[in-house]
This record gives structure tokens, sequence and C-alpha cells, in this order.
């Protein structure tokens, strides 16, 4: 049998919590070139979760709530993006 590899960097959960009307959320950021496509959140527990490995450093990303893009209001931070709106920070 083969060896499992070491992850690098840092397993992260991402929760975000929306009214229960919400279908679907995605995570976008600089960790998967802002394509929510490849990270779709699932429902659990009331809100919408996405583990993801990201390497050390600080990390921006939004969340996509049925095709709205929207801040996360628990970040640590906020940083204004190129599109004239602000992008939520985590830091690894």
């Amino acid at each position: 049998m083969g060896k499992a590899k070491k992850s690098q960097g840092c397993a992260m959960t991402f929760v975000c919590g929306v009214d229960g009307n919400a279908r679907q959320v995605f995570l976008a950021g600089d960790f998967n070139n802002w394509d929510p496509a490849t990270s779709r959140m699932t429902r659990r527990n009331g809100a919408f979760r996405k583990r993801m490995q990201l390497e050390p450093g600080e990390h921006q990303y939004k969340f996509i709530v049925d095709g709205e893009w929207q801040n996360d209001p628990a970040a640590m931070a906020q940083v204004p993006n190129d599109m004239g709106s602000m992008n939520s920070v985590v830091h690894v």
C-alpha cells in the first residue's frame, strides 16, 4: 500500500449563515482563482459549510448566495477590491 501524502497548509472550514430560503451557496477566493463553480458549499445545521486546504498567509474570499456575491460578516477583516466593493479576509 502507498503512503498518504501530507497536505500543505491548513484545513479551514468556511461557514455562511443565510436565511432558510437560500438554495445554493458557493465559495470563491484567491485560493480557487475566484471560480465559484469549484467550491459548492453544503447545508448543515442551518448554515452552508465548505472545508478547504489553504496555504499559509492571507486569503481573500466571498460567498455567492443564489448568484449574489456577498461578504462574510464574520470575517477577520474586509479589504477593498478592484470591483469597487469589499472582499472578506482570512489569515492562515
